[in-house]
């Protein structure tokens, strides 16, 4: 059985970094785009930052651009994502997410299997 487990998450000053790590098991991770959201509390899920199966291509929402930095290690089933320069309102629950396809998407329905999230919170 998939299954997706996220870590790193934690409390930091606004200006500070943080590394999130997702470990994947029980598929063929390689082959699949990944993707990370978050959930701040009364919003919905939003798109932060994405990866194709090679690399390739990664995309990142407008508000992280040029903070955050998505990567993987298909040999490790991992994907992490650097976050640099944090802002006060990029606290959320983050999750990662296994796409349906090789090719990344922006799109939260082309993602089909989920972890249950790690707690960011940045401090002003």
């Amino acid at each position: 059985q998939e299954q997706l487990v996220e870590s790193g998450g934690g409390l930091v000053q606004a200006g500070g970094s943080l590394r999130l790590s997702c470990a994947a098991s029980g598929s063929t991770f390689r082959n699949y785009a990944m993707g990370w959201f978050r959930q701040a509390p009364g919003r919905e899920r939003e798109f932060v930052a994405g990866i194709s199966w090679s690399s390739t291509t990664t995309y990142y929402s407008d508000s992280v651009k040029g903070r955050f930095t998505i990567s993987r290690d298909n040999d490790k089933n991992m994907v992490d994502l650097q976050m640099n320069n944090l802002k006060p309102e990029d606290t959320a629950v983050y999750f990662c997410a296994r796409g349906k396809y090789a090719l990344v998407s922006k799109e939260l329905n082309e993602y089909i299997v989920w972890g249950k999230g790690t707690l960011v919170t940045v401090s002003s």
